[in-house]
């Protein structure tokens, strides 16, 4: 007889705004591709006051897990039963797994970050580095650029947020061994010219503002340099789009993203989904 098992597996994603974020796309088109008709992945709308009940609909449905973006990255730890020595530096989580009931926190934004740059054979360990914003995305970048080995990292952000660029450094300072420092960012600014990696972890250029460009001198960032955005939407900012017409080295967020998202899965899954799936499924839904 026939096996009957109609069970649904759902995972997701918890944030506000959060109808833009295209994870639907690509996770869908992993478990698709993996053979996991029954693993579904949820976009869903929660208001910052209802975190909690969020939570503990998750426990009730008993998801297998959940992403966490703006503005739950911080206050979900709260919610949290263990949480992994990286995301505890980061100061946010960005992906839960649900072990039965209990929850485990994971940040996954920085290790995406990494796998991109050595996707495209840039070697961290050394290198100066400026990181232009101070946001969730930023903290993870540099926590993981810092335990990587980076030489010396440089975050430039607004005046009015000051407070979240030394709030980073205090981090990098007592937990990891790089160099770091702060710049305000006012005006257009000037790319030094010993710098080896230029990082936009804002969200300059992000849909529907997809014209946007970070204030940089461009004319300042040079061909032994390499750009990274962490922008997924659209698949190649007007930033990368001007690196490429350069002949700048550069890479769009959209390979973070997927490579995050892989990291998901597989915590969730135990199997490793095809990248190459994912990247395709993101490009059909983006053009």
């Amino acid at each position: 007889m026939k096996e009957q098992n109609y069970l649904d597996h759902l995972v997701g994603v918890f944030g506000q705004p959060v109808a833009e974020n295209p994870g639907v796309v690509i996770q869908d088109a992993a478990f698709q591709a993996m053979g996991l008709e029954r693993w579904h992945f949820l976009t869903l709308d929660v208001d910052k006051d209802q975190l909690e009940n969020a939570i503990n609909g998750l426990k009730a449905f008993k998801m297998r897990g959940i992403n966490c973006t703006i503005p739950h990255k911080i206050e979900v730890m709260k919610y949290l039963d263990e949480i992994s020595e990286s995301a505890k530096l980061i100061g946010a989580v960005n992906m839960i797994v649900n072990d039965n009931g209990r929850l485990f926190g994971e940040n996954t934004d920085g290790k995406g970050f990494m796998m991109s740059l050595a996707s495209n054979g840039v070697d961290v360990k050394g290198k100066r580095v400026m990181v232009f914003g101070a946001g969730g995305a930023s903290r993870a970048i540099c926590v993981e650029l810092a335990l990587a080995g980076a030489g010396h990292l440089t975050i430039v952000n607004r005046p009015e947020d000051r407070a979240l660029g030394d709030s980073l450094l205090e981090i990098l300072r007592k937990n990891t061994k790089v160099e770091a420092d702060y710049c305000d960012w006012v005006g257009k600014f000037p790319i030094p010219a010993d710098t080896d990696i230029v990082v936009n972890a804002t969200s300059v250029g992000l849909y529907p503002n997809v014209d946007a460009i970070p204030n940089f001198d461009l004319d300042t960032i040079t061909k032994d340099m390499f750009v990274q955005d962490v922008i997924p939407n659209p698949t190649e900012t007007a930033l990368i789009r001007e690196m490429r017409r350069r002949g700048i080295p550069c890479a769009s967020g959209a390979g973070m993203l997927i490579n995050q998202a892989a990291l998901n899965i597989e915590m969730w899954t135990g199997m490793k989904p095809d990248k190459d799936v994912m990247y395709r499924a993101l490009e059909e839904a983006l053009a």
